[in-house]
């Protein structure tokens, strides 16, 4: 693997002021930054809160970590990659990437690393942004990227007696390599994306593993196939061919929407992937518990071939009673039975919702106007890139433009193309900022979710999604070809294009009309 460079000892300070200023040297940081240096903008600064670049593939090294799109997907298409291994990539190969990429395109010296950003200010006399860290630095900005994405805040169940265990415990997106589970009593609560690959790691090398399920995930296989060295070969002296390969497999995915849209087509694949879970596993009474009630889609599909077949092993129990208390050496399940474990791992996700993972995070814009206020009944924006009452702000894979059918890279690139060209914009009208209108954006928003009824997030489950009211405030609830055709222009009409300077005007004349009126009024001495 390669060395991973840790520059956080000597890039601490900040300059008083940048033209940009983004938030995250993950995927989309890393894009933002690169489009930015590419577009002649060499004005900008990225602040990570970690000592290195890579955001989810940095924290997650789980045991059997891997990525659920196709390798030759899961990255930029202007840095195409040709010695992917596989067809997934595991984690390690991913941060690899990542790591390359930085260095060939000369990002580390745009990076400040150790900066957590905690607070952001907008000041429409300026058309500036302050964005304050923990640390106590600031630095101005006229425009604002939050690329921080939305997995990296664990999420850690409410369980009566959690805190009192005196085993191990870990989140598997703070895997301790350190600790050593053979012959261990072991606890795994959750049975999501990453349960999904580190259970049939860890399996083989406990004495005891118990799965807490509360709602079981559909599962289907997964393509393991390597790339040999001729083809590697081929795609590096013919990238042309390998361009050709992510197109195929960018088609093949995007194919995946229709179930969506239309429930019963997903009642085939349900059926096959019903069959899978049925050859996989042995015992009956397992594979029932194993099978989902809701229609395929509603939640996240999850790939492997090794997760079923886990629960043929004799030292592995599921256990779909639910968890009444945690104890000092075990687990009580609410049908009172009672485990010892030695460790417990949470497989429990993380939170995605941003009214969760940025509630102690202040971001104030026009007058009247902060995050979390806006934001009291759910996330939303226009594009799921720009906020109303935020000026020159910007998200990536903000409200509604996750994905559940292909790779959220394309999405991040179609954001960060749309954010340049707002950006170009503001420099092409000579104004210091823009502002989305509040009812572009509530028209918006109402058609996103009018499109979401009658398709599988709408048919019964409740999904990581969701707001706790049913509000899906995650998926584009479209094809990503759609997405990209929408975020192609910037449509000016849509938008407030602010001048401080005929602002100021503006006020002087109001100003000067309002004496001479005053003094037309004055009556007129004898």
């Amino acid at each position: 693997m390669t060395e991973q460079k840790n520059t956080a000892g000597n890039s601490q300070t900040l300059p008083a002021h940048t033209e940009v200023v983004i938030v995250g040297a993950g995927f989309g940081g890393l894009c933002m930054g690169i489009q930015l240096k590419e577009a002649g903008i060499n004005d900008f600064i990225i602040l990570e809160k970690a000592d290195e670049v890579g955001g989810t593939w940095r924290d997650n090294t789980y045991p059997g970590c891997a990525c659920d799109v196709q390798s030759h997907l899961y990255s930029y298409s202007f840095a195409g990659n040709p010695e992917w291994s596989k067809r997934y990539a595991s984690w390690h190969e991913i941060q690899d990437y990542i790591l390359k990429t930085t260095d060939d395109y000369q990002m580390r010296p745009f990076i400040r690393f150790g900066h957590e950003v905690n607070r952001s200010q907008f000041d429409s006399k300026t058309g500036l942004w302050t964005i304050g860290t923990k640390g106590g630095a600031e630095i101005r900005a006229r425009y604002f990227v939050l690329a921080s994405g939305p997995l990296h805040h664990p999420a850690i169940p409410d369980i009566p007696g959690l805190d009192s265990f005196k085993g191990k415990v870990m989140h598997s997106a703070r895997w301790d390599h350190g600790y050593d589970l053979n012959g261990k009593r072991v606890a795994s609560i959750g049975t999501g994306g990453s349960a999904v690959q580190y259970l049939p790691e860890i399996a083989p090398q406990v004495q005891q593993l118990d799965v807490y399920q509360r709602s079981p995930a559909w599962v289907i296989p997964r393509d393991e196939r390597r790339y040999g060295e001729i083809r590697k070969a081929l795609f590096r002296t013919f990238p042309s061919l390998r361009k050709l390969h992510r197109a195929r497999l960018y088609i093949t995915n995007e194919m995946r929407v229709w179930p969506i849209f239309h429930p019963r087509l997903a009642t085939a694949l349900q059926s096959l992937a019903k069959l899978f879970i049925r050859m996989k596993v042995k015992d009956p009474v397992v594979w029932k518990k194993l099978t989902p009630d809701y229609t395929i889609g509603c939640k996240r599909i999850l790939i492997s071939n090794k997760y079923y077949p886990t629960f043929n092993l004799s030292n592995v129990n599921l256990i779909t009673d639910g968890i009444q208390e945690i104890r000092e050496q075990s687990i009580v399940d609410r049908n009172g039975v009672e485990r010892p474990c030695d460790a417990i791992i949470l497989g429990t996700g993380f939170i995605v919702d941003p009214r969760g993972f940025m509630k102690h995070f202040t971001l104030d814009g026009l007058p009247g106007h902060s995050i979390m206020k806006d934001w009291a009944d759910g996330a939303e924006g226009y594009l799921g890139t720009v906020v109303s009452g935020f000026p020159n702000l910007f998200q990536l894979v903000g409200p509604n433009t996750a994905l559940g059918h292909n790779s959220i890279i394309f999405m991040i690139e179609a954001q960060v193309n749309y954010i340049i060209q707002c950006i170009r914009k503001v420099q092409e009208k000579g104004v210091d900022y823009f502002n989305v209108k509040i009812e572009e954006q509530n028209k918006y928003n109402a058609e996103i979710q009018g499109r979401m009824k009658n398709t599988v997030w709408t048919s019964g489950c409740k999904s990581w999604y969701q707001q706790d009211n049913g509000k899906n405030f995650t998926i584009w609830p479209s094809s990503t070809l759609e997405y990209r055709a929408r975020t192609k222009k910037v449509f000016a009409p849509h938008f407030d294009w602010i001048s401080i300077a005929d602002q100021k005007t503006e006020v002087a004349d109001k100003a000067e009309k309002s004496v001479g009126k005053e003094k037309k009024s004055e009556p007129v001495s004898a």
